[in-house]
Parts: structure tokens; sequence; C-alpha cells
């Protein structure tokens, strides 16, 4: 049987210095092979080497979504982070605004008293020159300058002064044009002035406006980027963990079905036996390999390597092959047919190995050892499987 192949594909990307959470989106694709290994028997259950490759695709759905899985939490992490800084970054933009209407309100102020500086300066302005335009059309001491001065800009007069204080009045009243002049003057520099610190509020205001805003929006950018990335790593960890659960429930299948092909196989083969050799076949051609117990042993124990295991294996295939045919390489089961040192059933399909099986236990050896490859995976999981059995059979 064959497990069959699942591909997904997902969009994954690395994270980097800025949490590189925008960053997501390269390809991940968990290939799980097909299994085209061919039992070494012609039974209708799954040879071991199909089990094993089942469990080893399931192990491999496992291990790809466990990084998805870590690479989630890191993400969790990272969003977390974001969501942090967005808040921090709404905190720093509550406070930039707090400044921000602070300044605007310096700045309205600014702007009243720079308006009430320019009106006081206007009126000045006006006031010195009507003063000015009356003393000019008075030629120093006409009626009308007069009148201006007993309105509060000098002294009142009567037509007993004589010249000098007519001259005192126009001084007092030039003093005071004067005065007027610098006051407007002051009040203008006032305006100048206060018009300076309000363009460098507005330039202030402004800075600290659009420094806000783009934090703000730089946070909400971060934390979406992260949300998105969760999210989508999240969806393709759950495909990856339904895809590791199916393999998982198909390699369980396999074993089991091969679990129970084996024993009805071998109930059918032993159950009249309890499996074993009870007799020798006496043939006509003398042995040409693993003629003796003691030699068919070494040559097994020569060859362990080939089939992937070590020494510690040699100890369970002798008490193995010591209860199926003593090592005996013309070994007969007279009730169910089985023949060999391994106890072929039927004893045809060790030609598989060799054309001398009948009379060579090397190549009765090399079968055997093959069909416990096959089966069980190593001699002593073989052997555990005889010992568990009543009557005996592997």
């Amino acid at each position: 049987m064959a497990v069959r192949t699942i591909r997904t594909e997902t969009d994954r990307r690395r994270v980097g210095a800025r949490v590189r959470l925008a960053a997501l989106g390269a390809a991940v694709a968990v290939a799980i092979p097909l299994v085209t290994a061919l039992p070494a028997h012609a039974d209708d259950y799954p040879s071991w080497a199909e089990v094993q490759a089942a469990q080893a695709n399931a192990a491999a759905a496992q291990a790809e979504y466990n990084k998805i899985a870590g690479l989630i939490v890191q993400l969790q992490q990272q969003a977390q982070a974001a969501a942090a800084d967005e808040l921090k970054k709404e905190f720093e933009y509550t406070v930039a605004k707090t400044a921000l209407d602070t300044q605007t309100a310096k700045l309205d102020s600014i702007n009243q008293q720079a308006t009430a500086a320019q009106q006081t300066a206007t009126q000045a302005k006006t006031q010195y020159g009507k003063l000015a335009s009356q003393l000019y059309i008075s030629g120093g001491g006409s009626l009308t300058a007069k009148l201006l001065l007993g309105n509060g800009v000098g002294k009142p007069t009567d037509g007993n002064d004589n010249l000098l204080d007519q001259l005192g009045a126009m001084s007092q009243l030039t003093d005071h044009m004067s005065q007027l002049q610098n006051y407007a003057k002051q009040k203008q520099n006032v305006v100048t002035s206060l018009q300076t610190q309000a363009k460098q509020a507005e330039d202030i205001r402004t800075s600290l406006e659009q420094d806000a805003d783009a934090k703000y929006k730089a946070a909400q950018a971060a934390k979406a980027a992260a949300d998105a990335v969760l999210a989508a790593q999240e969806q393709q960890g759950a495909v990856l963990q339904a895809q590791a659960a199916t393999l998982n429930a198909q390699a369980a299948a396999l074993a089991q079905q091969r679990a129970a092909g084996i024993q009805r196989d071998q109930q059918n083969q032993n159950a009249s036996t309890g499996g074993g050799s009870d007799s020798n076949v006496d043939l006509s051609a003398s042995c040409t390999g693993g003629c003796s117990p003691g030699a068919a042993q070494s040559y097994a124990s020569s060859i362990l390597g080939s089939y992937g295991w070590g020494q510690d294996q040699m100890g369970c295939l002798t008490s193995l092959w010591n209860m199926e045919s003593g090592w005996r390489w013309n070994a007969y089961n007279s009730s169910s047919g089985a023949y060999g040192i391994p106890q072929s059933l039927p004893a045809s399909k060790m030609s598989s190995s060799g054309g001398d099986w009948m009379t060579n236990g090397n190549t009765q050896i090399r079968w055997g050892l093959s069909y416990i490859s096959g089966r069980y995976g190593t001699p002593c999981a073989a052997y555990d499987h005889e010992m568990s059995q009543n009557p005996h059979w592997y």
C-alpha cells in the first residue's frame, strides 16, 4: 500500500529589524513523499517498510507543524509588542496633542496682544498726525492751537498772555507730539516682535502636529501588519496540524492492518503444529553451505551489518531459529510444509535468494533475514513476536 502525497503551500515571511512583521510572504511547501516500497512477500497486508515510511511521513508533517507553531508563538509575541507600541504611540500622540493645544492657545494670545498693540500704535499715530496738522495751520500761535492746548494738550490761555507764554505752550505741544511719535514707534516694534513670536509658535505647532500624527499612523500600521501575519500563520498552522493528525492516523491504521495480517497468516500456517520443524529431509544432494548449526550461525553473524543491524541482534536471532529449526538447513515441518533454517512457508519462497535454497543454509539465511527485516524490522522484534504467541510463530 502507498501513503498518498499531501502537498500544502503557505505564505511565510521572515521577521527582521523592525519586528519584520510585514516581510512575511515566502512560500513553504510540505511535501509528503510517496511510499513505493513493496513487501518482500506476497501477503495482502503492508510491509514493515510501508509502515515505517507512513510513520516517517507523519513525523515529517508533525515536525513541519512544530516549526510553524514556533513561528506562531514568535509572531504572537511580536504582535503583542506591536500592540504595546501602538498604545505607547497613542499616549505620545495624546501628550503631543495637549502640547499642540497649549501652543495653539499661546499663539492665539500672542495674536490678540499683537492686535491690541497695533490698535494702540495706530491711535497714537493718528493723534500725532492731528497735532502736527494743527501746529502747522496755527503758524505757532493760532486760535486752533490754543483750543487744542485747552483740551488737555497744554495749559489754557487768555488774551493777556504774552508771547513767551505762547511760545512755552508751543514747546509743550511739540514735546507732546514727539512723545506720541516715540510711543507709536514703540508700539509698532511690539507689534513686530509679537508677529515674529506668533510665526515661531505657529511653526512649533505645525511640527508637533505632524510628528504626533506620523507616530500614531506608524503605530497603527505596525499593529495591522502584525495582526495580519499572525492570522495567516495561525491558519496555516491549523492546516499542518490537520495534516499531521491525518498521517498519524494513516500510519496507525497501516500498523494495525499489518499486525492483523501477520497474525492471520501465521495462524493459518502454524495452527496445527505451533511452528518449528519436527524432522529433517534426507536429500540426495549434499549440503553446499551453512551445513552445521555453528557454520550457519557464523555466516548469519557476518552479514547482520548488511541489514543495518549490530551484533546485539545476534542473540535474538540465535534463539529465534533455535526454536524454529535448530539452525538445520534441512529442517522440515511435516504438518505445514515449512522448510529450512528460517522455516519458510511455502518453502519455495526462498528461491528468491538463490536456486540452491533446498541445500544451502546460507541461501536460506539470506532469505530469512530479508523476511525478518521486511516484517519486523529486527531479529529481536521478530523474537519478541514469536514468544508472545501461543503456539509460537513469527
